[in-house]
């Protein structure tokens, strides 16, 4: 028995036959009402069945497929991902530096007495334990200040009351501060250029007080302090980081003005001429 809206459904054929289907009786494919009554025909419930859930898993690929592209879509609006890199390290970096050297002290032979026409005289040179510091307003400018003390024994030459004449001797205290350029360029080699000024004070000063073979002898002798400008060309080799070795030259025109007294009566003026080459060797420390 089928009632109609109760899950079955009638169809009209062509021929004006009348077809009732029932969904929820799996013994009956379909019913055929006619003039002869109901005629059970073959069975239709699971061609039925496998009708349903071919387009229900249809629905479900493709409400799937919908939700898949809707997501692409909503992805692609998002903005990009960004990319974090570490930062490279940061060598720290010390403004300072010292050097400590063995330096030599080498001027030049030359200078006068006023009064005395063809005069000369010749100073002695000097090795000396050196210390350098220096300050890096950059890491290629610098200034350096170098400080030390030295000793030297003037010689007259030239003609005979002069020459082999013990004129004296001094401690000079010859503070120099350059500014320097310095090259980064070539690795652990370091080479610098600089140029500055010099000021040398000249103390414990003393004459010779000795006779040459002219009978001429200097019992006063004083050397007055001076100004000179100086270059410098040198260079540091860095062993580790902070540890290198440093070569330096450096070159001064230093003249001063001296003054003196000839056997305790007469005095005399003159010039020596020193304009020093100053050679160093060391070791160099960056802090």
């Amino acid at each position: 028995m089928c009632l109609l809206g109760n899950g079955c459904a009638d169809f009209l054929t062509d021929s004006g036959e009348l077809i009732r289907i029932n969904f929820f009786d799996r013994s009956l494919a379909f019913v055929k009402v006619g003039r002869g009554g109901i005629i059970r025909a073959g069975i239709f419930w699971g061609r039925f069945m496998k009708t349903i859930t071919k387009a229900a898993v249809s629905s479900l690929t493709l409400a799937a497929g919908l939700l898949g592209l809707a997501a692409a879509v909503s992805a692609a609006d998002l903005p990009a991902t960004t990319t974090y890199y570490k930062a490279p390290a940061v060598e720290a970096w010390n403004p300072w530096m010292i050097r400590l050297r063995a330096l030599g002290v080498i001027p030049n032979n030359s200078g006068s007495v006023d009064q005395v026409a063809g005069s000369g005289v010749k100073v002695s040179n000097s090795f000396i334990p050196e210390l350098d510091i220096s300050y890096f307003f950059t890491r290629n400018i610098a200034a350096e200040l170098i400080l030390g003390v030295t000793r030297h024994d003037v010689t007259g030459t030239g003609v005979a009351a002069t020459n082999n004449l013990v004129v004296g001797s001094s401690w000079l205290l010859p503070p120099t501060l350059t500014f320097q350029y310095h090259f980064t360029d070539f690795g652990a080699f370091k080479p610098y250029i600089g140029a500055g000024v010099n000021y040398t004070v000249f103390y414990d000063q003393s004459a010779g007080n000795a006779a040459n073979a002219a009978g001429t002898v200097v019992t006063s002798s004083n050397l007055h302090n001076a100004f000179a400008p100086v270059v410098q060309v040198g260079f540091d080799y860095m062993i580790t980081s902070h540890v290198g070795v440093n070569v330096d030259v450096k070159k001064l025109w230093l003249r001063p003005d001296w003054s003196g007294t000839l056997g305790g009566v007469v005095p005399v003026t003159g010039r020596v001429n020193l304009d020093p080459w100053l050679v160093g060797t060391g070791l160099t420390y960056k802090f």
